[in-house]
């Protein structure tokens, strides 16, 4: 799940506005882009996209990781390279951005909506196992959705918001019934179920660095797993499908969605300090919490006791005292200006 949309700048807002995302760059991101600019590496390759894949590798726990060019672009492929093929069915979240849902349709399938469950808005476990050991059948060695006779291939679960989606029993159902797991982790690198990392717990997984991102480059996304042969394909399909490194020789339909050396860059400066953001994020998570504490009908959506969420979005459930939720509002942007003086 990536979002898009700008963020009106801080500068050109009046006093009283709280931006929705403001990236940090304070690091090395500077040095980084100048060291870019002398090299003269500066399109979709270079040492920094490298570097960059190789570090989310190391965050994520998983062997292989292959730079993108957005978080859609990582849906895309990895819809691809686990083998979702046209009419196939792919099992989203009913609440997620439209990236997820699109994905599926680039490659020719149907996303099968299931609903979240209501404490932490993630892809209802229980829901999903129930349809498919009630909602399908076994039809010439494949899964088959009962109300529509499609193929049923693989499970999208999308962490939203920055918590983790309940993964043990939907790997283990996957398991069970054949079918290849896409997380889409691109709103919640960081972010960690049982202790693990996210987006390196199926198949395949994806992140988004969108300016909006908890780290940003800017742009761009990442393709993560642990099969070489998938990494491999992966990393064929994403560099149009190329055959020869001299000759425009190209095998089947390939994809121009390399992500740039400059963006790696920028990246690889945010990674850096990953935990910080989410220590800053949890903070802010702590003042949005204790401020709705006593608001009738108002819970603030926090954690599992096996997650660690990132909050990359702070939620706030309300019942129907929308009034109530506008006055506690105007409260958390009073003490969330406080904080930024």
């Amino acid at each position: 799940m990536s979002s898009t949309g700008p963020t009106p700048s801080p500068s050109d807002a009046p006093r009283s506005f709280v931006p929705l995302s403001a990236p940090d760059l304070t690091g090395d991101e500077a040095a980084n882009l100048r060291a870019c600019i002398e090299s003269g590496w500066v399109s979709s390759a270079g040492p920094f996209v490298d570097r960059f894949e190789e570090a989310v590798a190391r965050a994520l726990d998983v062997p292989f990781a292959v730079a993108v060019a957005s978080g859609t672009a990582a849906l895309h492929t990895a819809l691809l390279v686990a083998g979702v093929e046209p009419d196939d069915e792919v099992v989203v979240p009913t609440i997620t951005f439209i990236a997820s849902a699109n994905a599926v349709r680039y490659v020719g399938a149907h996303p099968a909506f299931l609903d979240v469950e209501p404490r932490w808005l993630q892809l209802d476990v229980e829901k999903t196992i129930d349809f498919l050991e009630r909602g399908c059948r076994w039809v010439g060695g494949g899964l088959r959705n009962r109300a529509t006779g499609r193929r049923v291939k693989a499970l999208a679960p999308v962490h939203l918001l920055g918590h983790p989606v309940e993964m043990g029993p939907l790997l283990q159902a996957a398991a069970n019934d054949g079918l290849v797991v896409v997380e889409d982790a691109a709103e919640s690198l960081g972010a960690k179920y049982a202790g693990r990392p996210v987006g390196g717990l199926g198949d395949v997984g994806c992140l988004s660095f969108n300016g909006n991102k908890t780290i940003t480059a800017g742009g761009g996304g990442m393709v993560v797993c642990r099969r070489s042969d998938l990494a491999e394909r992966a990393r064929y399909l994403t560099t149009q499908a190329k055959d020869d490194p001299v000759e425009s020789i190209h095998g089947e339909v390939g994809y121009n969605y390399r992500l740039t050396n400059l963006q790696a860059a920028v990246g690889l400066a945010q990674l850096a300090r990953l935990e910080e953001f989410i220590e800053r994020k949890r903070r802010i998570a702590e003042v949005y919490q204790q401020a709705f504490l006593a608001a009738r009908g108002l819970t603030c959506v926090g954690e599992a006791p096996w997650a660690r969420s990132t909050y990359w979005l702070n939620t706030i459930r309300s019942e129907e005292h929308t009034s109530e939720l506008q006055s506690h509002s105007d409260l958390v942007c009073r003490l969330l200006l406080e904080k930024k003086k």
